[in-house]
C-alpha cells in the first residue's frame, strides 16, 4: 500500500484530493494536513510514501517542504508561474499539475507512479530501462501508460488495477478471475488494451507446445 500525505490549506480541496487517491488500488490517503508544521510532524512520525503538496501555504509554501525532506513529492497548485514551477522542479517535485484538474489526471499519474516505484525493487539497473520508466512516468501517452478512466470502460480499468498489482504477466483466464467476468470478456478488453499499448502482451509455451498469451503492464 502506498500511504499519500496531502498538504492544502483549503480543508474541503484538501478532502477531495484523499478522496482521489483513495479511488485508486493501492493507495492509502493519511489524514490531510494543512501546513507546513503539521506535514514536517506527520512526515516524523508516519511512513508517508508520497506527499502531494499545495504551493501557497500558511506561512511558507510547499516548495520549501519538498527541499527538505527525502519524500517522492509531487506540487498540486493553481500557481501558473513558470518560474514558480521551475523551482518546484529543482527542489525535486515528480511534476507539477495546475489546480484545478479533474480526478483522472492525478489518478493516471499515481497508477504510472506505481509502476515507477516497482522498477526500484531492484539491486541495479540499465540505462535503456531507466529512461523508459522516466519517460512513462510522465508521457501518458507512453507505451504503458494506462488510459484515463473516462477512455476505457469499467471492466478495463478493473483489468488496468489487476494487473498494476500483481509481480508476474497474467493469463486472460487469471484476469477474468481477477476481475469477476468471464474470459471471452477479459480476452476482449485485453486485446482493446493491447491494441492502445496500455498492456504488453508475450508468449509462453506449455507443455503441450500451444502458446498462451501474457498480460502485463511492462
Amino acid at each position: 500500500m502506498v500511504n499519500v500525505l496531502v498538504l492544502d490549506d483549503d480543508f474541503y480541496v484538501g478532502q477531495i484530493h484523499c478522496r482521489y487517491v483513495n479511488e485508486v488500488a493501492g493507495f492509502h490517503a493519511l489524514e490531510p494536513v494543512r501546513d507546513l508544521r503539521a506535514a514536517r510532524r506527520v512526515l516524523a512520525e508516519e511512513d508517508v510514501d508520497l506527499l502531494l503538496a499545495d504551493y501557497v501555504l500558511p506561512e511558507g509554501n510547499g516548495v520549501e517542504l519538498i527541499r527538505e525532506t527525502d519524500v517522492d513529492a509531487v506540487v498540486l497548485s493553481a500557481v501558473a508561474e513558470a518560474e514558480v514551477v521551475r523551482s518546484a522542479l529543482r527542489a525535486g517535485a515528480m511534476t507539477y499539475i495546475l489546480k484545478p484538474f479533474a480526478a483522472e489526471e492525478l489518478q493516471d499519474f499515481l497508477r504510472r507512479y506505481a509502476r515507477f516505484r516497482r522498477y526500484w525493487e531492484r539491486d541495479k539497473v540499465s540505462q535503456p530501462e531507466l529512461e523508459r520508466q522516466l519517460r512513462s512516468l510522465h508521457d501518458v501517452a507512453a507505451p504503458g501508460s494506462a488510459p484515463s478512466q473516462a477512455s476505457v470502460s469499467s471492466t478495463s480499468g478493473r483489468i488496468l488495477e489487476a494487473l498494476e498489482h500483481t509481480d508476474s504477466a497474467m493469463t486472460a483466464m487469471q484476469v477474468s478471475e481477477a476481475v469477476g467476468t468471464s474470459r471471452a470478456t477479459a480476452q476482449r478488453h485485453l486485446a482493446k488494451l493491447a491494441e492502445s499499448r496500455a498492456v504488453t502482451v508475450s508468449l509462453q509455451y506449455g507443455s503441450t507446445g500451444r502458446p498462451e498469451h501474457l498480460y502485463g503492464m511492462g
